[in-house]
């Protein structure tokens, strides 16, 4: 089996290349991305073609947030676009193509044109189903939503009807394709791993206090809003909240103007993760609120350094963790359940002591990105069977 990928940056997709490249699996992998940014990946240089010419202006361009939609929306279109085409024109000989959806439609007619499988990798919700959340969400807080681009949502449902199997992440994602109308054997379940090499408990919880992390960028769609208010619930003494990631000063803002800004609340901005599992092993619970999220990679992380999450039921949680034994679920939108089982961990050290080790034991009882691979290349080779 040879299988070819693509990405327009690195997310899981270098994961499962690594993995694919141990079995000798691997024709070659397609990103978006810089090389000098791809030494580290464990993939040989000669299995990596780069097209960085579109998508790496539109990632460091700091202005965006005062661009216009139209015009963010035709850039978005011109990153897409032509790295799918540049896939296509160099697209190897290989048994089976795996591409991250939004970019893929091209490569995949081309493989299934050679007698090749296309596997349409979607890391959310359906792309409708992620447009109605976002959509309500910014209704409900009254902020200015374009939507996504009509566009984008046509050529993400074409490659849904062009691929011969799409792989999400998520019992949620799964639900929105099903909801959907796109019928359950096309459909595969694909959680992603960790790397416990890099994430591992390195530090203890302070005794006394009670810290509570978030990591990954501030929108609406990851549920900042209701994080804040159920933190402003909690009766504990010394208790202290922590952003890491992408600040976004429009919503800080916004939830200033509220009156649901803490005055207390720790911004961080962007840390690497080597710094990152320290704030994670220190922390006594990590919260992931999202109203839309198909995949939180951070949970595991979080897992991982021994660290107790709180999800919504919107992020992939359930695939991770039994509710009330390595961690809590919480309906989306849900500030008095959040603010209760905030509540929980702070009343019962002990007890989230236990959550934490037993939510270790279950990340490492997953097998990592190594589980991972081997789940791919099944899935895989079904597809190839067929």
């Amino acid at each position: 089996m040879k299988v070819a990928l693509s990405t327009p940056g690195k997310f899981h997709t270098f994961d499962l290349a690594r993995e694919l490249y141990a079995y000798g699996a691997l024709a070659g992998i397609f990103t978006g991305y810089p090389r000098f940014k791809l030494h580290n990946e464990g993939v040989p240089q000669e299995l990596i073609h780069t097209y960085p010419w579109v998508q790496v202006p539109y990632m460091v361009f700091p202005w965006k947030h005062l661009l216009p939609k139209s015009i963010i929306w035709q850039w978005e279109l011109l990153t897409a676009v032509p790295l799918g085409n540049w896939v296509a024109r160099n697209l190897p000989e290989c048994d089976l193509y795996v591409g991250l959806s939004g970019s893929s439609l091209s490569a995949g007619k081309k493989a299934r044109q050679r007698g090749a499988r296309y596997i349409c990798d979607r890391g959310s919700a359906h792309i409708r189903v992620q447009d109605q959340l976002l959509r309500e969400e910014h209704t409900l807080w009254d902020m200015p939503f374009a939507g996504i681009d009509p566009r984008t949502i046509v050529r993400e449902e074409a490659e849904y009807a062009e691929a011969d199997l799409i792989t999400v992440p998520s019992i949620f994602s799964y639900r929105s394709f099903i909801e959907q109308g796109i019928p359950a054997e096309k459909l595969r379940l694909l959680p992603y791993g960790v790397n416990v090499s890099r994430f591992q408990p390195v530090a203890e919880p302070t005794v006394g206090q009670f810290d509570i992390l978030y990591v990954g960028a501030m929108s609406l769609q990851k549920g900042i809003q209701y994080l804040v208010q159920a933190y402003q619930k909690i009766n504990h003494p010394n208790k202290s909240l922590t952003f890491v990631g992408a600040p976004s000063q429009e919503l800080i803002k916004m939830l200033k103007m509220r009156g649901l800004w803490p005055a207390d609340v720790k911004v961080l901005g962007h840390m690497p993760q080597t710094e990152l599992k320290n704030i994670m092993s220190r922390s006594h619970a990590l919260v992931l609120p999202s109203v839309q999220d198909g995949f939180g990679m951070v949970m595991t992380q979080a897992m991982a350094c021994g660290c107790p999450v709180i999800a919504s039921r919107n992020t992939g949680g359930e695939d991770l963790f039994n509710d009330c034994d390595e961690g809590y679920i919480v309906p989306i939108r849900d500030v008095d359940a959040l603010a209760e089982r905030l509540q929980q961990l702070a009343d019962k050290p002990e007890e989230r002591t236990a959550m934490g080790q037993r939510a270790l034991a279950r990340v490492l009882a997953l097998g990592g990105w190594r589980e991972y691979g081997e789940k791919a290349i099944a899935i895989y080779s079904e597809a190839l069977r067929k």
